[in-house]
């Protein structure tokens, strides 16, 4: 497996396994799947300013990604930053979360533009939860039943990392 920048030709595959967790999962709280066009924004929004989009590639195929997005539209926010990491369903429990994560925040550390980085877990992904700890994310609290999913009322977990 190798990790290296994400490129338009990885979308359809990003959005393969965005989508499944949009109809399957509640890492995400969207709730209609997206088209390649609709998530062309999100791409373009990243590799540029503090704000990389890496994936997993495995048998010349990317079944993982991780991205830093803008934390919120306010600038005094810029130096702040989201994690995200998705894994294709059929790659899961095999270290590529895990890789990705490491391999992400490697890059936010060599990076003066880049002081913290935020992670907004569902509440109840608790092996979400331990990897975040793993990596020396702290805790910084709950906010209850924000989302509504699958006809459950949906906590959020804040973790953050200073790096």
């Amino acid at each position: 497996m190798i990790t290296r920048t994400a490129g338009p030709a990885d979308m359809e595959q990003l959005v393969r396994i965005y989508n499944y967790e949009v109809l399957h999962g509640t890492a995400t709280f969207d709730l209609n799947p997206k088209t390649i066009e609709e998530r062309m924004e999100w791409f373009h929004s990243h590799n540029v300013n503090n704000h990389p989009l890496i994936v997993a590639e495995l048998d010349g195929k990317a079944v993982g990604y991780a991205s830093l997005s803008e934390y919120r539209e306010k600038e005094a926010y810029a130096a702040t930053v989201e994690l995200s990491v998705y894994v294709d369903p059929d790659y899961r429990r095999r270290g590529i979360a895990r890789r990705l994560i490491g391999d992400i925040l490697d890059e936010a550390k060599r990076r003066s533009d880049i002081h913290t980085v935020i992670s907004v877990i569902t509440g109840g992904n608790d092996a979400s939860i331990a990897l975040h700890e793993e990596f020396g994310f702290q805790y910084c609290g709950t906010i209850r039943e924000v989302g509504e999913k699958f006809g459950q009322l949906l906590d959020i977990v804040n973790y953050q990392l200073m790096v």
